[in-house]
């Protein structure tokens, strides 16, 4: 969760949302997002929204934030009943805890905060419920404990198999680590879990990216992702670059790592459904970046959170001691929002469609959307086949420049 914020409009101290957004409500699946907003290390590229012990300042506590976290639910349900639907509310496709580092609060604190989702909202019975984990954080016994208490799925920070890439990025994990979480995870019976990585670390060579990814396939994941090296402004790896410490990320050199790493995540059973991530099968797939991806609506709980509900979105305060002090006194944590216009809904599904393997619907392009697609196909970025059943879907050159092509199709 990247920590920068949007200005938008003021959001009320409710929380309350306008009829037209809950009226939508439940046309779409629905899922939370927990933010846990805790690291033992900042990472040297890491821009999300984080703090360390000594940034958290006075009034907040990691023992007192799971409580925090079902008050905010709560006021989200709360929320959300206002509509004479029925039922009042959809039922919980998706739980994702994200950070930070979730799996640094104790793992009955989690399965706490999941039992008060589905006091509040309920569980779908086929719900996908996933933590993010950075592999130094957990045990055998920690996953057992997530297992037990209904989490389905797994997401390791795996990042890099090699120590000096590691040490780059600031990450504090062994290389072997992440294969060992893996292993224990499926001990635990955990039937899906995903590895992270990262490309174009300053001073990753080829052979470094390929040893990467030979380690994430020998580990046995059921799904990877690989994203390449965003250098965001205000990061201590960003300072090092603008010192010279470190060379910045070459875009040629991005362009063969991803395309070495779908070559190989290919030959090896899996297959990309999203530009930056590939599964072993549809039930492999992230649903609740799925839901994101596809339009849904979600409740994002904790500080600097993101939520959707029927064209309304809206964010939280970043800082978890103002986020503490709204929910203690009543009312919602919500800094700001915007409601979408038509175009604007219409530009996000293109920008987010265009990126999964499915593609997007070319009639819900305007004319000049169309005429481009018809270029990108003759350019190569979109496929003959996709384009001639209606969808625009991206060739592997297409998905290197899927931000140029969206701008394309949405002008």
């Amino acid at each position: 969760m990247p920590s920068a914020l949007p200005d938008g409009d003021a959001a009320p101290l409710d929380g309350a949302l306008p009829p037209a957004a809950l009226a939508r409500l439940g046309r779409q699946p629905f899922g939370i997002y927990v933010h846990v907003p805790f690291c033992t290390t900042r990472c040297g590229y890491c821009d999300f929204n984080t703090y360390t012990a000594t940034e958290l300042g006075p009034g907040v506590s990691r023992d007192s934030y799971p409580q925090t976290v079902i008050n905010e639910l709560r006021l989200a349900r709360r929320v959300l009943a206002e509509s004479d639907r029925d039922p009042a509310l959809p039922p919980v496709s998706t739980v994702f805890f994200g950070g930070g580092t979730p799996t640094l609060l104790p793992a009955a604190e989690l399965v706490a905060i999941l039992r008060a989702i589905d006091t509040e909202f309920g569980l779908a019975p086929d719900a996908e419920i996933t933590t993010e984990a950075n592999p130094e954080s957990v045990d055998p016994g920690y996953l057992d404990q997530l297992r037990a208490g209904g989490f389905t799925r797994l997401s390791f920070g795996m990042q890099s198999a090699v120590p000096h890439v590691l040490q780059t990025l600031d990450r504090v994990h062994s290389p072997g680590r992440p294969a060992q979480c893996v292993r224990w995870a499926r001990e635990a019976g955990f039937e899906h879990v995903s590895l992270d990585l990262i490309y174009g670390t300053p001073g990753e060579t080829d052979a470094d990216w390929r040893e990467s990814v030979t380690a994430a396939l020998a580990a046995e994941p059921d799904h990877i992702s690989a994203y390449s090296l965003i250098v965001e402004d205000g990061t201590r790896l960003a300072t090092r670059i603008r010192r010279g410490e470190l060379a910045a990320p070459d875009d040629d050199v991005l362009a063969d790592r991803y395309l070495l790493a779908d070559e190989w995540l290919g030959r090896a059973g899996f297959g990309w459904y999203e530009v930056s991530n590939w599964a072993t099968s549809a039930a492999a797939r992230c649903r609740h970046n799925l839901l994101y991806w596809t339009g849904g609506d979600w409740w994002g709980a904790g500080p600097g959170a993101h939520s959707h509900v029927g064209g309304t979105r809206w964010w939280n305060v970043k800082h978890p001691a103002a986020y503490t002090q709204r929910l203690a006194a009543g009312h919602s944590p919500a800094q700001a929002r915007e409601i979408l216009d038509t175009r604007s809904r219409r530009v996000e599904r293109i920008l987010l469609g265009v990126r999964l393997a499915d593609g997007h619907p070319l009639d819900d392009l305007a004319e000049s959307g169309r005429a481009a697609a018809k270029r990108a196909v003759g350019s190569g970025l979109l496929t003959e086949d996709g384009y001639r059943a209606g969808r625009a879907v991206l060739t592997r050159r297409g998905r290197l420049l899927a931000d140029a092509v969206v701008r394309e199709l949405t002008d």
